[in-house]
């Protein structure tokens, strides 16, 4: 799902909670070494995502940001702000050429480029929690 995020809306604030929990509380955080990465060049986005970026020769940036039960994708487009919502069950990246975060048969594709580099660790962390969040929620065998 994507949301205009551009103004407060508490009702969105709400649909983001129901759908990958809350913020993780400041203690979490810090714990956690941090819950978002740096800002990314975004190099491309699924035919059906389009209209949320600059169609001109604009760069398009984009950060993810951790949640309990998923992740937030949040792109800038002009002044505009836009949130991908992703829960965890419908995530699945792809690592060529930088990355590619697949969901809900949409897809956004980030540059590899010097801040990709610098986000690796974010990107570990990401997968870990993915991991994590998959095992809590395995079906046990022989069902």
């Amino acid at each position: 799902m994507i949301l205009n995020t551009t103004h407060h809306n508490s009702e969105h604030k709400q649909i983001i909670a129901d759908l990958v929990g809350s913020p993780f509380s400041l203690v979490q955080k810090l714990k956690m070494n941090g819950v978002g990465s740096k800002r990314m060049i975004i190099d491309d986005v699924s035919p059906n995502m389009q209209s949320i970026i600059n169609l001109v020769s604009d760069i398009n940036y984009g950060n993810i940001e951790l949640r309990p039960k998923g992740i937030l994708i949040r792109i800038n487009k002009g002044l505009k702000n836009f949130t991908w919502i992703i829960p965890y069950y419908h995530l699945v990246i792809y690592k060529i050429n930088g990355s590619s975060i697949h969901a809900q048969g949409k897809f956004v594709h980030f540059r590899a480029n010097k801040t990709f580099k610098e986000n690796k660790k974010f990107f570990d962390k990401l997968m870990d929690e993915k991991v994590k969040y998959d095992l809590q929620h395995a079906m046990p065998h022989g069902l």
